[in-house]
Formats: structure tokens, sequence, C-alpha cells
């Protein structure tokens, strides 16, 4: 571990896209987060040990609509050259896709509500921060997305996949992560979805609820596993930098 407590920045980029159970999770792993909205993003990382990159209902490069987008892809940029540990949730996994030269596509066909299943691939058993989640086989994790990365960035690893949407998780280099579903969400959430919205696209938002409350406590130990293998990736570069 290192000698103090590293700081990681949790980038909120809807205010229903909120950190879940990030907070208390990153705190029992002796991280102090600290949020910010996306528009009230600094123009640098500089004391920032790790990023964390939150979820919401728009494309990664949709500057028209949310223009703080542009200023994330430049701390995405940065958080790649300097090797800063940082952890793509849903858009924050395309908004690293498009900074690495991957693609997204808006309403690629590979919809998700729910709790759904996740397959590992081979590289996960060698990667950092999904190893330890191997021994689980297939992972079941709360998705909610139309957008999709349909194009992994050159020299990405890709790590978990699914029936429904090829690109569930990758890393590009050696310290930045890609998830396309939802670690820090549980079956809670799904509560807050809007049951019309739901409906018109062919969702029974009860049967949601009750199947992610059916795999919560799967769900709630391999989403914990993920956040905790992240940290321990925060405390070690951070603990190399602080060496060297």
């Amino acid at each position: 571990m290192t000698t103090r407590r590293p700081e990681v920045l949790v980038v909120q980029n809807s205010p229903t896209s909120g950190g879940g159970r990030l907070p208390a999770w990153l705190e029992a792993a002796e991280i102090s987060p600290t949020y910010v909205a996306g528009e009230d993003l600094g123009p640098s990382l500089d004391g920032v040990d790790g990023i964390v990159l939150l979820g919401g209902g728009f494309m990664p490069d949709d500057d028209e609509r949310s223009p703080w987008l542009a200023k994330e892809r430049r701390l995405v940029v940065q958080a790649l050259k300097a090797e800063v540990p940082l952890l793509g949730i849903c858009l924050g996994a395309q908004l690293l896709a498009i900074c690495a030269g991957g693609e997204v596509t808006e309403k690629s066909g590979e919809t998700e509500r729910g709790s759904c299943p996740v397959t590992l691939l081979p590289a996960a058993a060698d990667d950092p921060v999904f190893a330890g989640l191997v021994t689980y086989g297939e992972l079941r994790m709360i998705q909610n997305h139309e957008d999709s990365v349909t194009v992994l960035p050159p020299g990405a690893d890709h790590l978990a996949t699914s029936d429904r949407c090829t690109v569930q998780a990758f890393r590009v280099g050696m310290s930045a992560w890609g998830v396309q579903f939802h670690p820090e969400v549980g079956a809670d959430r799904l509560r807050s979805w809007d049951e019309a919205a739901l409906r018109a696209d062919g969702y029974d938002r009860a049967a949601l609820i009750a199947g992610a409350e059916e795999d919560a406590e799967r769900n709630e130990e391999q989403s914990r596993t993920l956040i905790a293998a992240f940290a321990r990736v925060v405390h070690d570069v951070t603990a190399h930098k602080e060496v060297g």
C-alpha cells in the first residue's frame, strides 16, 4: 500500500448517473474519491492518482448537448499519456475508446437493460483488474445502454463480451479500462428507471427488477471484486511514483 490515501477523481456526467456503491467501496480500499460534475472539470489531472468516468445518456462526442465532453476527452488523453489509472463505465468506456482510436456507434443494435450475462475472454486471465473474476465464470452485471463500442482501439486487449454486445470490457495500455456495464449500480437503481420508456422499448420494468434482485448477491460480489482490483492498481501506481 502507499504511504498516503490516493486521490481518485470520479466524474459524474449526468445527475441520474451517480456513483452508487462506488464511494463506499473505494473508501474501504483506502482510496479517497472526489466527485466532480462534468461541467466543473478542471484543465488537468494534477494531484490526481486515478480517475473514474461514470455514465450518461449521450454519445461521447456529443459536444453540442454536453460541451464539457471536449475537456473530459482531453483529460482521458492526459491519463493515457501519464499512465494515470482510469476506469471508464458505460459512457466513460466509450470516451476511452474514441480517445484511443476506437469507434462508438449510436443506437448500435446492441441494446441491453437490466441484469445481463457477461463472458470473460482469455485475455482477462492475465489482466490486473479482471484476473480475480475468472473463477466466477459468467458475470452478471447491470446494463443500461443502446450505444456501444463497435471498434476497439488499436492494440487494446478485449477482456469481456456477451451475446448481445460484443465489447463489454477492454484495456488500453497497462492502466486504462473500459466497461460497458455498471459495477457501481445495484438492483435498487432499476426502481428509478422510467417505466414508460422501458415499455416503449419492449422491456418490462418489473421483470428487469426481479431479474436484478435474483442476481443481486452474485452481482455485488463480482462488482466489488472488480472495484477492489482497480483500487489496488491505483495504490501500486501511486506507490511506484512515490518511490521514483
